[in-house]
């Protein structure tokens, strides 16, 4: 790793979720006496991260990922701990902060809904006070990288979700941001887009050294671009390493077989569900060998071989650092 760039250091965050009981009397109650629970997003999360990497940021949904994202682009004040961007608190420069970085939330858009998206690339432009020749230079660049000629006299709100995204990532860096932090960029994107999504992202940021934190559930994008992978579970960080560090050895076969077949009870015991003709089964570390024996010995129609969900893998890890610390983690 290079000299780093951003650096978290126990980071936490708490927050005050009001509880009421069910129904109108709950209701009556809760306006009377309120009553909260206190969760806890992120548990002693420490990190460091060098200047122009690439790195994926996973864990299921309610792991923690956005927060930290919200962190360290300033919207949140973490309730305890340290986060340096680039030699800056980003809550407490929050200014000189976001002139710095690009931020891409999959499920929100910075872009205005009833305005045509080049009208609001022009919005942005004040807003980050570029100058006219630098913006028209990087936003002639980023329409053609992200062939978006043909929506920038479209109104957002007309946009299908790839389109927006696209959009959205262009508007993220018009003012040309030395960091950019994209949480979950391709959520929901059909294949096409994911894939040109992805090709961007890693052009960025080889061509501009751009330093990139990608959140993510999805693995096929954090293998697609990313050397080193932050694993976050319940607030807490399980694993820091390579995308190879996180897979096992583990596979899914799925097998779609022509016509009902007799296993063998040798592949009998590698089933994990079946559905008709469709047998699911799991492998260890002998897939060729599997898929060979599988296609010689039975009338299959199609296969395919994936790795197990990232839910699997998280929670496989989450119960070992529980049972290696001998306290648990909170839930």
């Amino acid at each position: 790793m290079s000299e780093p760039y951003i650096v978290v250091n126990d980071l936490a965050k708490r927050f005050q979720i009001a509880e009421r009981d069910p129904g109108l009397w709950g209701a009556l109650k809760g306006i009377a006496r309120r009553r909260y629970r206190t969760v806890e997003a992120l548990h002693g999360v420490s990190f460091e991260i060098g200047r122009g990497d690439l790195v994926g940021y996973i864990g299921p949904n309610g792991a923690g990922k956005s927060t930290t994202i919200k962190i360290l682009s300033g919207i949140l004040v973490p309730s305890g701990g340290t986060c340096e961007v680039a030699g800056l608190t980003p809550w407490q420069s929050r200014v000189e902060h976001v002139a710095r970085i690009g931020v891409v939330f999959g499920q929100r858009t910075q872009l205005w809904w009833d305005l045509p998206v080049v009208e609001s690339f022009e919005l942005l432009r004040d807003i980050y006070r570029v100058p006219q020749a630098h913006y028209v230079r990087e936003r002639d660049e980023l329409v053609e990288l992200l062939d978006l000629v043909p929506l920038l006299d479209v109104p957002v709100r007309q946009l299908s979700l790839g389109q927006r995204m696209r959009s959205d990532l262009a508007a993220s860096l018009l003012h040309d941001p030395e960091i950019l932090f994209l949480d979950e960029p391709t959520i929901g994107l059909d294949a096409v887009s994911k894939l040109a999504m992805r090709d961007f992202i890693r052009r960025r940021n080889t061509e501009r050294g751009t330093t990139v934190l990608l959140t993510t559930h999805d693995m096929d994008d954090v293998e697609a671009l990313c050397s080193r992978v932050m694993l976050i579970n319940h607030g807490t960080l399980l694993m820091d390493g390579t995308v190879a560090d996180l897979r096992s050895d583990r596979r899914r076969v799925v097998v779609d077989f022509s016509e009902p077949v007799a296993l063998a009870a040798h592949h009998s015991a590698l089933v994990r569900s079946s559905s008709g003709e469709r047998i699911v089964f799991e492998v260890q570390s002998r897939v060729p060998e599997f898929v060979a024996e599988v296609t010689a010995a039975y009338p299959v129609q199609d296969l395919m071989v994936e790795h197990p969900p990232i839910e699997e893998t998280v929670a496989a890890l989450y119960q070992q650092v529980r049972s290696v610390d001998g306290t648990g983690i909170r839930e």
